[in-house]
């Protein structure tokens, strides 16, 4: 099978972008691609066409390939959710939850071997699989037990990208460090090293490269200049070097940053509105006047929701709305806005029944069996009629109350979501929600309305037209700055 392997000095070296860039600018060269990537860790996760949760990073690589994601693309998918535990995830179903310790020791064999299946479901189907490590490949202590990086790339003899962050500083030592951490099979599958994140003159890096180069005797590939433009991170820490979106921007929409948030992939279509600025909210920080604040998903709702009352933030958010202020939750922010959260099984940890923020006539109590599924359906509000598409990931069950009245349904299926009778408080079930470009757009307008300014055209394309168009500037941003030749030769016999 012919592969590409890209792994990374550390994490955050920019794995994610290059493996995306590789999979559109090889699409383009008329490969049939397929991304991959063994194990991933991470809150922000997407719902196949047949129900799989795999990591978003690695539906955005699909994309950028131009092809469907499949749960074989990332076969294994491990959610954080406190304790030092991870829901463990193994070809889209949830199978377990475990620490670090027993995962290793009950995981490992019955991982590979969905590994193993998954690359041969790929290879049956596609030219190529361009794969992603994770974090770095020369963790001693991990090593032995590491199913995404060297060992993956051992097993389809991938020629091997190293990439290194040279923004942080360090980066040569970075380079030759790891090179001297690998077995020498490893190593030798080292085929050529990208410099990313460049930020000075080049021909004060040249010296530098020179020296590597000789003293490794692995070519610099590429320098990859600092991009500006926002890719779609894995894990929360990007949300601490996350500037606000817009400061100019018409209308200010806060997002509760929550402790154990996720999919704030949700947002990434906010962000790209021009006349919106999203900013990022941690639960000690006071919340201030903006325009709509956004509780979004959680891995683990009730901890979450304890860390909003003990903040404070909870009842600055109960506030807000007293004062006639827009708030809308999604998914665990949707649960974490009615009366009640109850986890009478302990499955996110301490059993018990816990106070909601009280916003909305619902219950909601935390099941065994996860709901994720693909859904379309038809808006009620803001705008009635709009076709909405989006997805469910979630283990909780929430229904209305007996004193429900003034609530409506959000959509078609009522399950769905609700809205109540000011359109003030807004509670969903729907990932993606915001991709849908006319109903994001009916939902800006009613804040520009109540700020007395003039109304967004809502006839706009959904935000995978303007994704596609980012994939192609990412691509033609890094592909000036790549020379493939060390790694394609290898690849030539697929076309």
């Amino acid at each position: 099978m012919k592969a590409v392997m890209v792994v990374g000095t550390t994490s955050h070296a920019g794995k994610s972008m290059v493996a995306t860039a590789l999979c559109r600018i090889l699409a383009r060269q008329g490969f049939r691609v397929s991304p991959f990537k063994g194990q991933n860790m991470a809150l922000n996760s997407y719902v196949t066409a047949n129900g799989g949760e795999i990591g978003y990073a690695q539906a955005v690589q699909a994309w950028a390939a131009g092809v469907q994601p499949w749960v074989e693309m990332n076969p294994i998918l491990l959610k954080p959710q406190g304790d030092m535990t991870s829901q463990v995830i193994v070809k889209g179903r949830v199978v377990g939850r475990t620490n670090a310790a027993d995962y290793y020791e009950n995981f490992f064999e019955p991982g590979w071997a969905a590994i193993e299946d998954s690359l041969k479901r790929i290879s049956e189907e596609f030219d190529l699989v361009v794969c992603e490590g994770a974090g770095s490949p020369a963790e001693i202590n991990l090593k032995h037990r590491d199913l995404t990086n060297m060992r993956v790339a051992k097993y389809l003899n991938a020629p091997t990208i190293l990439v290194v962050d040279i923004d942080r500083g360090g980066a040569f030592a970075h380079v030759v460090g790891t090179l001297e951490l690998l077995d020498p099979d490893e190593r030798a599958l080292i085929k050529g090293v990208v410099i990313n994140k460049f930020r000075g003159q080049r021909a004060l890096l040249d010296s530098g490269i020179e020296w590597l180069e000789k003293k490794t005797g692995i070519p610099v590939i590429g320098v990859i200049p600092w991009l500006e433009q926002v890719f779609p991170a894995e894990d929360s820490l990007s949300l601490f070097d996350r500037a606000p979106s817009n400061t100019k921007g018409d209308l200010t929409i806060g997002v509760v940053r929550l402790p154990r948030i996720s999919n704030f992939t949700d947002f990434d279509p906010l962000e790209a509105e021009p006349s919106v600025n999203v900013r990022y909210l941690h639960p000690k920080q006071p919340l201030g006047h903006p325009d709509a604040v956004i509780i979004p998903g959680s891995k683990t709702t009730i901890a979450d929701l304890i860390a909003l009352h003990k903040s404070g933030m909870a009842e600055e958010i109960q506030n807000y709305i007293a004062a006639g202020g827009t708030v809308l939750g999604i998914c665990g922010g949707f649960q974490m806005l009615g009366k009640i959260l109850a986890d009478p099984e302990g499955i996110e940890g301490q059993e018990g029944r816990y106070r909601g923020l009280g916003l909305l006539p619902l219950k909601t109590v935390i099941a065994g069996q996860k709901i994720a599924r693909q859904r379309n359906v038809t808006s009620n509000f803001p705008q009635e009629g709009l076709p909405v598409s989006g997805y469910e990931i979630h283990q909780g069950r929430t229904r209305l109350l007996e004193e429900s009245e003034g609530t409506k349904a959000l959509f078609d299926d009522a399950n769905l979501g609700v809205v109540d009778e000011s359109q003030s408080i807004w509670g969903t079930y729907l990932h993606g929600i915001f991709d849908n470009g006319p109903w994001r757009r009916a939902w800006l307008n009613r804040l520009r309305q109540q700020r007395g300014l003039r109304s967004l055209p809502t006839g706009v394309a959904n935000y995978r037209e303007q994704r596609e168009l980012m994939l192609d500037q990412l691509a033609d941003s890094i592909e000036p700055h790549l020379d493939l030749k060390p790694i394609l030769p290898s690849l030539s016999a697929v076309s």
